[in-house]
């Protein structure tokens, strides 16, 4: 047979072979070697064969047994290892992506997946594969290798295929089965860890900041944001995402772990992406929700505590001291008041702190306590500031320390009632026609001691006395004249006159 480049095929004990040879092969394994000694009563006989063998002649076989198959055969499938965890198998019309080896049952290779470093992709039950694959990756679960033994009949039968698989070739397979997924697949939600309570669910036109593993089906890690130190922050149901991943955010709890498992008809389908998502790829993204929020959101107040009896309440333009402790919503500490000596101190109403926090300061009592949640554009903003991250939203607790009632925006200075009706006289306290700075200061200081006045709140009222000294000094020869003197009203009923 070596000469004529070809094996011999032919069925056993049904009188096709000479009765030596029929016995001859009983009982043989595959790649097993036997000498078969077959006297001539047992081969061709008084008669032999014209040209080639003598009559009465003994023959001498050297066989090696490359391939046995029965037509009551079936798949012969051995599952060689298998996941711990399968939530779903292959089914018919199911799409796969595998790897394999292909071998003949002596062992001679054929074909290999590997090779060509892809794997092969395709539809099961459709016909595009033998009827012996279509059958054997029925079941499998996503991880799992496999032994597949087709008989061929269920192969490629009497013709072979090529010049690499010979006519009635039983083939064997090893599979590993890289990913599946059924063109009607939608995306698919485990929820790892879901916070108790969860106030809000995340919705379409939120805006998301979340930390991400992003895996194939074997567990290869094709990226992830933790390497990056940085979340990946995006709008959610807008199409700024592909879109398994803008439907498997829907619903998130602030803080949330959840696993999202996407057919590749809802990620990046045939063409895969880059180097390392190939086509037609299921991915797993394990994602952990850091926040969100959506632009329409206002300041959240949450009033831990509120001292009873409380009839004064912080306004605009009010001096405020409050501690605070400032964090992101993962916990991450960010800034606390607590880490200096004495309290925040600010005006409100000023701009000299986000707004959000300016907000949630007002209408509170002295010693009353609050949680804020302070959405990004009443906070930092996309950008972030020092030690905030960009499109973060802010936790604060704050307690308000004391308070001190404010004046009108544009007033260094308010009168309690009216003011005295000859002001430049008592101001020039020692009568000579002109107020310096001193004689200045010691009469606003007495008109706040006898409480006929208040000074704008502030750290330094000495600072806020000069502003006002300044003010009124028109010329800057420091001193105070009765022309230059004027009430803050009188000067806004002139602006008032000269622009009409």
């Amino acid at each position: 047979s070596y000469d004529r480049g070809a094996t011999v095929a032919g069925v056993v004990g049904v009188g096709r072979l000479i009765t030596g040879m029929d016995r001859g092969l009983q009982g043989m394994c595959v790649n097993e070697r036997r000498h078969l000694i077959v006297p001539p009563h047992l081969g061709y006989g008084s008669i032999g064969v014209a040209g080639l063998i003598p009559p009465d002649a003994t023959l001498y076989f050297d066989v090696v047994m490359l391939d046995i198959w029965n037509k009551k055969d079936k798949l012969q499938i051995t599952s060689l290892s298998k996941p711990e965890r399968c939530n779903r198998t292959v089914e018919n019309s199911d799409f796969v992506r595998y790897h394999y080896n292909g071998t003949l049952l002596d062992g001679t290779p054929f074909d290999s997946s590997y090779s060509k470093d892809s794997t092969y992709d395709t539809y099961v039950g459709t016909g595009w594969l033998i009827k012996g694959m279509d059958q054997g990756l029925l079941g499998m679960c996503a991880g799992e290798k496999r032994s597949i033994i087709i008989p061929p009949f269920l192969a490629y039968g009497e013709k072979g295929y090529g010049t690499v698989i010979p006519p009635q070739a039983s083939l064997v397979f090893s599979v590993l089965l890289v990913d599946f997924h059924n063109p009607k697949d939608g995306i698919s939600l485990e929820h790892l860890e879901v916070p108790e309570p969860c106030k809000r669910r995340a919705v379409t036109g939120d805006f998301v900041r979340y930390h991400y593993n992003g895996t194939l089906m074997d567990g290869t890690l094709f990226d992830s944001s933790y390497s990056r130190n940085h979340t990946y922050n995006t709008y959610i149901g807008k199409g700024y995402i592909i879109p398994g991943m803008d439907q498997g955010l829907q619903g998130v709890c602030m803080g949330e772990r959840r696993r999202v498992l996407i057919p590749p008809h809802l990620a990046y389908g045939e063409n895969g992406a880059g180097d390392k998502i190939p086509g037609s790829a299921v991915l797993i993204f394990d994602v952990h929700v850091i926040d969100f929020h959506n632009p329409a959101d206002p300041v959240e107040i949450e009033t831990v505590y509120r001292p009873q009896g409380c009839n004064l309440t912080t306004r605009h333009r009010d001096f405020v001291r409050y501690h605070y402790n400032c964090s992101l919503l993962d916990g991450t500490k960010l800034f606390s008041s607590h880490d200096y000596e004495k309290p925040q101190e600010v005006t409100l109403g000023t701009n000299k702190v986000i707004e959000g926090l300016n907000s949630g300061l007002l209408d509170m009592c002295v010693g009353e306590r609050r949680v804020l949640i302070i959405p990004p554009h009443l906070g930092h903003g996309e950008s972030g500031a020092r030690g905030v991250p960009g499109s973060a939203v802010l936790r604060f607790e704050v307690e308000l320390i004391s308070m001190e009632e404010g004046v009108p925006e544009g007033y260094l200075f308010i009168w309690h009632g009216e003011p005295p009706e000859s002001l430049y006289e008592q101001m020039d306290l020692n009568k000579d026609g002109e107020i310096p700075a001193d004689e200045f200061s010691t009469f606003i200081k007495t008109q706040v001691a006898e409480g006929k006045g208040r000074l704008m709140p502030s750290s330094d009222p000495e600072k806020v006395i000069a502003d006002m000294f300044k003010n009124q000094d028109r010329n800057q020869d420091g001193k105070i004249t009765s022309e230059e003197l004027k009430l803050k009203s009188d000067e806004d009923q002139e602006k008032i006159h000269e622009e009409l």
